[in-house]
């Protein structure tokens, strides 16, 4: 192994433990006795216990925070990549009248930050009275993770050769056949990585739900994770198994799309 190799690996190996560290320790932390977290000297050597997750999922309306926040999420989402899917296909395989203007929406729609958009947000929900709504809230996450999911999968498309669907359909198929037969299978990858950061934006939000939805039954875990501490003073062990278990489904869904990611894309290649 030459020098420069060493220095590469050794430098990736410091960078990853730089961000996964602070992972172990919330991880850690969440599994010791409150006596062993607030201690000078670190403990890395200790007896699991699960009371800080009993104490976690214990708390009034939690699993109503759980079921909003998967709702608001999977529901944003799937209906973002179902739109997507037929925009970015038209964007891209068809010839149109005003095509490059609606992408360029679409691009000026990614780039804006959408933190300018909560007090519009806000009064158009106060007076239609659509205030303390899971519905709207999810159609409020759809239209954040739209613009991006749209231009990803444009690029996507555009990258899968003509040709494909073009001989699909001397063989017979229709154009929409060659699309889910040929095209969507080697589509994969730009799928998984819309789906993952649609999933982290919606899931994440904090500025919506802060505003719109002031009931405590229509709030979901990210703005219940904030007001963690105050519910419970110092019970550090208690907040750490919360931020766990509010980071867990965005890593169960990574590892969950990045393995039909690449099924997905063998299928595809055999295809074509």
């Amino acid at each position: 192994m030459t020098a420069g190799a060493v220095v590469k690996n050794v430098s990736a190996l410091v960078i990853a433990a730089v961000f996964v560290f602070p992972v172990y320790w919330m991880f850690s932390s969440s599994l010791k006795p409150q006596h062993q977290i607030l201690t000078k000297d670190p403990v890395f050597a200790f007896t699991p216990t699960f009371e800080n997750y009993t104490t976690a999922t214990g708390v009034d309306l939690f699993w109503t925070y759980v079921t909003n926040s998967l709702v608001v999420t999977l529901g944003a989402v799937l209906v973002a990549l179902l739109v997507a899917l037929l925009a970015s296909f038209a964007l891209a395989r068809m010839k149109f009248r005003g095509r490059k203007g609606i992408v360029l929406v679409v691009m000026m729609a990614q780039m804006a930050p959408w933190e300018v958009m909560v007090i519009a947000m806000y009064m158009i929900s106060r007076e239609n009275d659509m205030l303390n709504s899971i519905p709207v809230l999810t159609l409020i996450y759809f239209v954040m993770v739209l613009p991006f999911t749209i231009w990803t999968l444009r690029g996507f498309i555009a990258a899968v050769p003509v040709e494909l669907e073009e001989a699909a359909q001397i063989d017979g198929c229709t154009r929409g056949q060659a699309f889910r037969k040929v095209i969507f299978p080697l589509l994969a990858p730009g799928l998984m990585s819309t789906s993952i950061f649609g999933f982290i934006t919606a899931w994440n939000e904090f500025a919506m739900i802060l505003l719109l939805n002031k009931d405590k039954e229509s709030q979901t875990l990210t703005l219940w994770l904030t007001q963690f501490q105050t519910a419970f003073g110092s019970d550090w062990g208690a907040t750490m198994a919360a931020s766990t278990l509010f980071a867990l489904p965005v890593l169960i869904v990574f590892l969950f799309l990045q393995r039909k990611a690449v099924g997905g894309m063998t299928a595809g290649a055999v295809k074509g």
